[in-house]
């Protein structure tokens, strides 16, 4: 199914319709797409808790004629000991139940210093949809059914009673915390009723220095070439770089006719895994020189169009939100937000019930790594959202998704279609993908890449050539676990072209 939404003056895609309707209220009012942005990641904290929320991390890329970058992912806390956990057995973080997991969530620093900078809005107005759906109720959509699975859990008394689509679900902790962020700005938050709820829960984990401190920075975007254009993403400690690294690697590759072409699919999945390979070693907060031309040549240089390559090893089904906004000036925000997995650590700030995310599973907990467990590092994370510009430095298109470590290989494929091929966002969104699967978590892809399936949604083309040429294939129905891919693009008369994924069921691409 192709779903391009066109618009002239506005438009944001989201992963639900409320979310995205209350970003276009905020654009008619006059707000900048980072407003906009800001007001559909509010009501998405609300309704999407198993995806995103105030207890998870957010980057976000801005083009306002120029690109720049916002890292708010959390740092652990100063009673993060490593040591400790090796002790107790851990040879990695714990996934669920375990507050060492949970880094000081940054998305509310990065809703206020993508507000401070770009914001036209005062918060209240933002966040007044968000609280109303908190405190007054709202249907919870299909994409909320996980709910039954949590309500038992401590803290997470919103999802009793939530059974099935349409359940009514109320939220007042979110509601009374949206408030009072609008009221008091990070204190409201940090250092009000959620994080001395998060202190108590942390037992040692967390000082009241580590929540007072402001945790979103702006970094210098990364940057490759690829087919003719200039694709961005955030620097590491996010994983963005696979996703330019796969690009550039495959820029140089001859590709078939049409991605239909199983041939296709096979060069774009080495371009994946080759950049990839060594992902655990390589990523840290401080890593660098990730995308030397020396080192895309050499990458480029081992892939065989004819087989698949065994790749090293290195030594040692997640959710996530995407969403994008574009505003009548051209300014685009493209955001991601993220609990990792479901509903995150599974556990809930007892004040509020606001979800907990677990993305401190990205840190090593091998001694003396560089991405190793320690107070007040950033773990490596899968979230990277992507942008694209022309040579000239226009704004092209808003683009990312969710999925785990599948991120950069959802987008090298998504960017390729549109760029390469001319697809249509609708055409490029909904077209069939592949992941690299392992059967785990979402989130364990280069602990062994040579023993990585190639997972095939349902309708691709690819899967008996792919075999042929040595990849381990199996097919999988269509889901969540292909992303939730959104993408608006910015068509050379003006016009906004953009897609919701239909993966995501109630997404939608909303424009004025």
């Amino acid at each position: 199914m192709q779903n391009t939404r066109y618009a002239r003056s506005g438009m944001v895609c989201s992963v639900d319709h409320l979310a995205s309707n209350a970003g276009v209220v905020m654009l008619d009012r006059g707000g900048s797409a980072a407003d906009a942005a800001i007001a559909t990641n509010a009501v998405l904290a609300v309704t999407a808790p198993h995806m995103c929320g105030l207890g998870g991390d957010l980057f976000a890329l801005v083009h306002d004629g120029s690109v720049r970058a916002l890292n708010s992912s959390g740092r652990a806390g100063s009673g993060a000991d490593p040591a400790r956990l090796r002790a107790e057995g851990h040879t990695r973080m714990p996934f669920l139940r375990d507050i060492r997991s949970v880094t000081v969530p940054g998305c509310v620093d990065g809703w206020l210093a993508l507000h401070e900078q770009y914001g036209k809005l005062p918060l209240a107005e933002l966040f007044e949809p968000a609280i109303r759906l908190a405190a007054g109720g709202f249907a919870a959509s299909v994409l909320a059914l996980g709910a039954p699975r949590v309500a038992a859990e401590p803290g997470a008394g919103d999802f009793a009673g939530v059974t099935k689509a349409g359940d009514v679900m109320r939220r007042p902790g979110v509601a009374r915390t949206l408030a009072a962020i609008a009221a008091l700005g990070r204190d409201g938050f940090y250092l009000g009723e959620f994080g001395e709820g998060l202190i108590e829960l942390g037992a040692g984990e967390y000082a009241e220095a580590d929540l007072a401190k402001p945790g979103a920075t702006w970094v210098t975007p990364l940057s490759v070439r690829a087919f003719g254009h200039d694709v961005w993403t955030i620097p590491p400690n996010s994983q963005g770089y696979l996703t330019l690294l796969s690009l550039a690697i495959l820029d140089g590759l001859d590709l078939p006719s049409s991605p239909a072409h199983a041939a296709w699919a096979h060069l774009l999945v080495e371009s994946a895994r080759i950049a990839g390979h060594d992902r655990l070693a390589a990523l840290h907060e401080n890593a660098a020189d990730l995308l030397a031309p020396a080192e895309i040549e050499r990458r480029r240089a081992l892939i065989d169009s004819r087989a698949r390559i065994k790749v090293s090893t290195p030594v040692a089904e997640g959710d996530t939100t995407y969403l994008c906004a574009v505003d009548e000036d051209g300014m685009g925000v493209s955001l991601i937000q993220s609990n990792a997995s479901g509903f995150g650590s599974l556990l809930f700030e007892p004040r509020t019930g606001i979800n907990l995310h677990n993305r401190g599973i990205g840190f090593s907990l091998v001694e003396g790594h560089p991405a190793e467990y320690g107070p007040g590092r950033r773990p490596p994370h899968t979230l990277a959202p992507a942008l694209i510009t022309r040579p000239d430095g226009s704004l092209r298109s808003v683009v990312g998704t969710q999925g785990g470590d599948a991120q950069p290989q959802i987008l090298l494929q998504v960017i390729t279609r549109l760029l390469k091929y001319g697809q249509a966002p609708g055409e490029a969104i909904a077209a069939p993908r592949w992941r690299l699967g392992t059967g785990g978590t979402g989130f364990d892809t280069w602990d062994a890449p040579d023993e990585t399936t190639v997972e095939i949604e349902e309708g691709a083309t690819w899967a008996d050539g792919l075999g042929a040429l040595g990849h381990p294939v199996e097919v999988k129905p269509s889901s969540s676990a292909f992303g939730h891919a959104h993408l608006i693009d910015l068509l050379p008369d003006g016009v906004l072209a953009g897609a919701a994924d239909p993966r995501s069921i109630i997404g939608a691409a909303a424009g004025r």
